[in-house]
């Protein structure tokens, strides 16, 4: 039988009165919220963040000006094809002997002009007519550098997609299954990352040539050779953050409920790994695109006359007068290089900064 005082009130009534009492002085005290106050999404939180580092926006604008360089720069600038040549230099022809005879002891030749050559306008310097010049082959260095752009940033995505792609799959069953399934394919990514990627990608630039595989379809192999080599991180990397997640109560839940494994695999376990893939992704494009580069700098990737930045730098390895005295054919393409390499790690480090939740700014 409950205690009741002098007048019949209950401790656990007299303590929910002072709760209630002193609940009603703090609202009182505190200003009431403003109707057009909005709480913000997780996803407008994290632009926020993510627009307040002004690396973040020094990269974006890098990254954003390069498309709009490399996709809307041939649009707008048509004066020269991508492998159209300058035509423009010294004209000459060749001749060829069709008579001798032999006369007072004068051996008389007779010359026949087979044709008239034009030379092409190489190695021209700046001038209106070509803003940065022409490289060694009389082609337009301003305008094979927004082909190349085209070039090396499609690479770039395409391969770091599928990248993405086959990790996120392979990662995604390795983490959730477990077992014999980890473990095989844990090895495999072991030894891809074991292996030297670059020395690899080398002799398959050789293999290339060997079996005269054309500078069109080059792309496509270099494409292909570098998702082989490389999604094994990716896969480490989802592998982890599932093993993690699995555990948790929505995941039982899941469980309880009877979904399928691939439901739960991604529908539930993929999307909250997709803030670190984002971020992974987004470093790993700066250095998709040095691979391309240094590939095509060796010969081994891109060749020309297709357009890519690495293989329009790769001229000054022919010759070294060009280093020396032309910085306007291979200096714009290395200096696009730097800023898309450095333009995707600060997108990629201000995207990890804004989406980590322990992070204050």
């Amino acid at each position: 039988m409950d205690m009741e005082n002098n007048n019949g009130v209950t401790p656990e009534t007299e303590e929910e009165t002072a709760v209630a009492q002193v609940t009603e002085e703090i609202l009182a005290t505190e200003e009431p919220l403003d109707k057009n106050v909005r709480l913000l999404s997780p996803a407008r939180m994290v632009l926020r963040r993510f627009f307040k580092s002004k690396l973040s926006i020094i990269g974006l604008v890098m990254i954003v000006g390069l498309f709009l360089f490399s996709w809307l720069g041939p649009v707008v600038y048509q004066k020269w094809g991508e492998k159209e040549e300058d035509a423009s230099g010294k004209s000459s022809y060749e001749y060829v002997v069709v008579d001798m005879e032999l006369e007072d002891g004068t051996i008389i030749q007779t010359y026949q002009v087979l044709e008239r050559s034009e030379k092409v306008n190489a190695l021209a310097p700046m001038s209106p007519e070509h803003l940065l010049g022409t490289d060694k082959l009389g082609m337009d260095v301003f305008v094979r550098l927004m082909y190349g752009g085209r070039t090396s940033l499609t690479i770039s995505l395409i391969t770091v997609f599928a990248i993405m792609i086959i990790g996120v799959v392979f990662g995604g069953l390795a983490g959730y299954f477990g077992g014999w399934v980890d473990s095989l394919i844990m090895r495999i990514c072991d030894i891809l990352m074991c292996l030297p990627t670059f020395p690899i990608l080398l002799i398959m630039g050789s293999m290339l040539d060997a079996y005269d595989v054309g500078s069109e379809f080059r792309i496509y192999y270099l494409m292909m050779f570098l998702t082989i080599f490389s999604w094994g991180g990716t896969a480490r990397l989802v592998r982890g953050q599932i093993l993690s997640l699995r555990e948790q109560e929505y995941m039982t839940a899941a469980e309880a409920m009877g979904f399928s494994a691939g439901r739960k695999i991604f529908k539930h376990l993929i999307p909250n790994v997709m803030p670190q893939l984002i971020v992974s992704m987004t470093l790993s494009l700066g250095s998709t695109i040095l691979y391309e580069a240094s590939l095509s700098y060796l010969n081994m990737g891109i060749r020309a006359p297709e357009a890519a930045w690495g293989s329009m730098i790769n001229i000054i390895n022919e010759d070294q007068n060009i280093l020396k005295n032309y910085f306007n054919v291979w200096g714009p393409p290395g200096i696009c290089i730097i800023i898309a390499v450095l333009g995707f790690n600060f997108i990629g480090d201000g995207l990890r900064d804004a989406l980590d939740p322990k992070m204050k700014r």
